[in-house]
């Protein structure tokens, strides 16, 4: 059987993985959406996703719509379906962290994450050469972009406090869902190649759809800042002395 999808023919296998790519990209949708943006029916992509649930590839949640009306389903992909995008970590390395956490405790691990993350730090310092130091914003586009070179389907976005860097898949969540240690590694090497303090607020690791990092957008949340003659001035930026009230002076 074959399905209309965009003007071409599309086998059902083909429209799944389409599909898929869609989840992973988007963390969640809805039917109504993946079927716009695919291009299809409304009916063609539900048969689609029944078929995709039944074999173990997404799975649904209900979540409360501000109109009136039945709650919207959303789709998101199994974690068994994430696996299916290649994963660089197996079981051997999942095996081998277990031992060094027996045999040398928790700082061991964190020292081996921080060791296997500073390789990614190298792969993608190169891509932020050439972006404005002074623009978190463009050098998360930038990151987002090296990122996704290394498998991890990012994007950056603009939003009213700053910024977000969302990577849509992990390849080491498996592991990194007993290790929590890879996921911190990794936060530390985002904002040290941003050059500002990042928060990280969901993790593929934890069960969220999406790896989600907060960038914050004004040069005030960075630890330098323009001297009144126009240099630079190193540390964090001075407070102003508290003003003194009628409370505080003395009798």
């Amino acid at each position: 059987m074959v399905t209309r999808v965009g003007g071409s023919h599309s086998t059902d296998g083909e429209t799944r993985r389409r599909v898929s790519r869609l989840l992973l990209e988007g963390g969640h949708a809805t039917a109504a959406e993946l079927a716009r943006a695919l291009g299809i029916t409304a009916t063609a992509i539900r048969r689609h996703l029944d078929a995709m649930e039944s074999e173990g590839q997404v799975e649904t949640r209900v979540v409360k719509t501000p109109r009136r009306g039945r709650p919207a389903k959303q789709y998101q992909l199994t974690s068994a379906a994430r696996a299916s995008f290649g994963h660089t970590y197996d079981d051997l390395a999942m095996e081998a962290l277990r031992w060094i956490r027996r045999v040398e405790g928790e700082d061991a691990v964190g020292a081996f994450a921080a060791e296997q993350v500073s390789r990614l730090e190298a792969h993608c310092r190169a891509a932020l050469d050439a972006a404005d130091a002074d623009d978190p914003m463009a050098r998360a586009q930038a990151l987002a972009d090296a990122l996704s070179g290394e498998g991890y389907a990012a994007t950056a976005s603009v939003i009213a406090s700053g910024g977000q860097l969302c990577q849509h898949h992990c390849p080491v969540a498996g592991v990194a869902a007993e290790f929590p240690q890879l996921c911190e590694a990794e936060t530390r090497v985002i904002s040290k190649l941003l050059g500002v303090h990042v928060q990280r607020l969901a993790t593929i690791a934890n069960g969220d759809g999406v790896c989600t990092t907060h960038v914050p957008g004004h040069r005030g949340d960075r630890e330098a800042a323009t001297t009144p003659d126009g240099g630079r001035r190193k540390g964090p930026v001075p407070l102003p002395a508290p003003r003194r009230t009628n409370a505080d002076r003395p009798n």
